[in-house]
């Protein structure tokens, strides 16, 4: 009988590469930019347009597959605050500064009205929200984050930071990412319990941001 389990063989630890690359492709090109062809994925992962069709027959299922990757992963980070025990502040800074630079929760909401959700991406979006929201709740709760900050105004900020990017007059070619965490330092500092004056106006709520996953405006094309 054949041992599934050894080394892949030459052609699957190919594709299993090119999955891979595809992927990461992806995630740059679409948050950058949700309306590119997916003609620019290929180009950019470096494969075949009919290697990428292979693993992903439509636009829209690649679309489904960052999205269920973006929130994984900006579930685990939430779940690894919420299994933090140190101080407080130092929790939730490097949360939002993991986050951030993971990009997870900033593709995951760029690609909501993109494509048509499944169950169990509407689940992990569930799921992700009342991760944050624990995360928030707690920090709050201790007194480190201040007390007129709604978990939604976290996200929204967050998504403002995720759009910095300068590859063309970025000094270190990073193509924003020092911006992103100087301007996150700034954040951090007004975010910070008690927090100097009032905040105008009230928050977005989460029934306004839930709304986008449904925002779709009609089908999405093969390329």
């Amino acid at each position: 009988m054949r041992n599934t389990d050894g080394p892949l063989s030459g052609r699957r630890r190919e594709a299993a590469r090119n999955d891979v690359e595809i992927l990461d492709a992806a995630r740059e090109v679409f948050l950058a930019d949700p309306t590119a062809p997916i003609s620019a994925v290929a180009a950019r992962a470096k494969v075949g347009i009919s290697a990428l069709y292979r693993r992903y027959p439509s636009k829209e299922d690649l679309l489904r597959e960052l999205a269920r990757d973006g929130l994984a992963r900006y579930g685990a980070e939430l779940e690894r605050a919420l299994a933090d025990d140190r101080d407080p502040w130092t929790v939730y800074a490097e949360c939002l500064t993991r986050i951030l630079d993971g990009g997870s929760q900033a593709l995951a909401q760029r690609l909501a009205g993109t494509f048509t959700p499944t169950p169990d991406l509407t689940e992990l979006a569930r799921r992700a929200g009342e991760l944050a929201t624990a995360v928030h709740q707690r920090a709050q709760r201790d007194q480190a984050l201040r007390g007129d900050v709604s978990h939604e105004d976290v996200v929204l900020l967050l998504e403002t930071l995720n759009a910095i990017s300068l590859h063309s007059i970025s000094r270190s070619g990073d193509g924003g990412h020092a911006l992103r965490r100087r301007y996150l330092a700034l954040l951090l500092q007004a975010l910070r319990a008690p927090g100097a004056e009032p905040l105008p106006g009230p928050p977005a709520g989460a029934a306004e941001l839930s709304a986008r996953w449904r925002g779709q405006a009609g089908p999405v094309d093969r390329d």
